[in-house]
């Protein structure tokens, strides 16, 4: 459940190009769109494409897929990790191998998407999109839907750049973009919670399975759809592809959310998991080297190193970390501890959804009169309130009560503190690093996403074996553990979010009049 950011993408040699792409989201904001000169650029014709209306509907639909899949699978977690014997360690890469995939690729996406076509990349990516879920669908085991998952990712971050760039380059006229924006802000928006009730009833109604195996159609029929009414275009200038960077950026990430998985079983000092913690940061310093030095950047430094953006980025990092964790474990304490169906639990997360977009609306109408650091702080305390009252839930306490008022807190916050934040990213940011930085707030949120999942299920599990460890392994023992775990990785998430408000606190410094600059968000879906 995160949020989205539109921006038009620069077509610069060396740029990242349409890496400003979407990740499944509960609001969207669109920005000023680009001139007509820009739109040549992207190898576009001045005249309006004929086809375009239903070729944005063709891109919605693929849009409204990547969404309802992060949803669905959320809900069908905890059968599958019944139905293939997955462990409490290794189940939340069922969530992180996609987000990790996604977020580390994102960026390289853009730049395939740009230079091999964008049409073709959408195409390509729906294709592989469907035979990744297929894959998961079918799977035997948990090794095989983990692979599954982290293709799906692979996939999107190829998908979705692509999609974004291909609405910037068939709406030529500046209002036409707008509502096209609107459009696909308004399916991350609904889509996220449609997914939650498609999810429950797959899940109930038929297997897990088939909240995989439903992306097959939808992704097929899709694809076939957008030979004939979608245009190509592509960046002129020589493809440059920092595949140096992507690998170690991604592997360094790969290795720090394994090793937070070895800590639940070895223990944080054994030497498999000290090794691959080593060997994460070595690989991100390795990264950072690698941008510094190359002539085309996956990353170029100035965009991150400004203090406002900066800023933005990272607490975005954080919020990703405090709210994906904890939607993974409110999953599991609605569906084991509850007792709720999966069906349920979708529409317990229903206010979740109507929150964010809420929060969205009324921070798009705040944020001209009050700048963008006022809406971040307070947004990020409700996020805090709500998490700490999390901790307060116990066997026998009811939704209404508890679960719903944290809800709320957590969710307008959310929205109430994404779409300043998206626009700080982009603040005094050039033309051409605009793309990056966009595609940077989406990813910052998809890493922090998996690296929050991955360090508080090895605290959830942690906490849950020394329970047992004191108490014993009976029912009451082994429910109550898992009330302990909850709450400790409740107030883990909250102390995430803490940290979020303190970097907004200290680091963001921009006024009203600096957001006006960079002409977005003009949308909230």
């Amino acid at each position: 459940m995160t949020t989205t950011t539109d921006v038009t993408p620069s077509d610069d040699a060396g740029d990242q190009g349409s890496a400003a792409a979407m990740i499944p989201a509960q609001s969207g904001a669109a920005t000023a769109p680009p001139s007509t000169g820009e739109a040549r650029a992207h190898g576009t014709d001045t005249e309006p494409d004929p086809r375009r209306w239903l070729a944005l509907a063709v891109i919605a639909v693929a849009q409204l897929m990547v969404v309802l899949d992060g949803s669905i699978v959320t809900l069908a977690l905890p059968h599958a990790q019944a139905a293939l014997d997955i462990s409490t360690a290794d189940r939340q890469w069922v969530m992180t191998a996609y987000t990790l995939a996604f977020g580390g690729l994102l960026l390289l996406g853009g730049r395939i998407a740009d230079f091999a076509g964008r049409k073709r990349a959408f195409i390509w990516g729906l294709v592989g999109f469907a035979g990744a879920s297929a894959l998961g669908g079918f799977t035997p085991n948990a090794e095989g839907l983990f692979a599954a998952r982290a293709l799906q990712g692979a996939c999107a971050a190829v998908l979705a750049p692509a999609a974004l760039s291909l609405i910037t380059v068939t709406f030529t006229d500046g209002k036409e973009r707008a509502r096209a924006f609107g459009v696909y802000g308004g399916i991350s928006g609904g889509g996220a919670a449609i997914g939650l009730i498609v999810g429950g009833l797959l899940t109930e109604y038929a297997s897990w399975r088939w909240c995989l195996f439903v992306n097959v159609p939808i992704a097929l029929v899709t694809a076939v759809a957008a030979i004939s009414v979608v245009r190509e275009s592509r960046a002129e200038g020589k493809p440059s592809y920092d595949i140096p960077g992507a690998a170690t950026i991604t592997l360094g990430l790969v290795a720090l959310v394994y090793g937070f998985t070895r800590a639940a079983d070895d223990g944080w000092g054994a030497p498999v998991t000290v090794s691959l913690l080593v060997a994460a940061v070595v690989l991100v310093v390795a990264f950072v080297v690698i941008e510094l030095r190359t002539k085309a950047p996956l990353l170029p430094m100035r965009v991150v190193l400004d203090r406002n953006r900066g800023g933005a980025f990272l607490s975005s990092l954080f919020f990703g970390a405090a709210l994906l964790a904890m939607f993974l474990f409110m999953t599991f304490y609605f569906q084991q501890t509850l007792h709720y169906s999966a069906l349920r639990s979708g529409f317990a997360f229903l206010p979740f959804s109507a929150g964010i977009v809420v929060g969205a609306g009324m921070a798009s109408q705040l944020l001209p009169r009050f700048g963008p650091k006022l809406l971040m702080v307070v947004g990020s305390a409700l996020a805090v309130v709500g998490l700490l009252l999390l901790t307060q839930v116990g066997l026998d306490t009811g939704y209404a009560s508890h679960v719903l008022p944290a809800e709320i807190l957590i969710s307008f916050g959310m929205g109430l503190a994404f779409v300043p934040m998206s626009s700080v990213s982009l603040i005094g940011v050039a033309e051409h690093d605009a793309g990056v930085a966009s595609a940077l707030a989406n990813t910052t949120q998809q890493v922090g996403g998996s690296l929050g999942i991955a360090l508080l299920n090895t605290v959830y599990a942690t906490v849950v074996t020394n329970y047992l460890g004191d108490h014993g392994f009976g029912p009451a023992a082994e429910a109550q553990s898992q009330i302990e775990g909850y709450t400790v990785s409740f107030a883990w998430s909250a102390g995430l979010m803490a940290v979020a408000l303190v970097v907004v606190l200290i680091l963001v410094r921009a006024k009203k009049s600096d957001v006006a600059a960079t002409g977005a968000p003009v949308h909230v879906g």
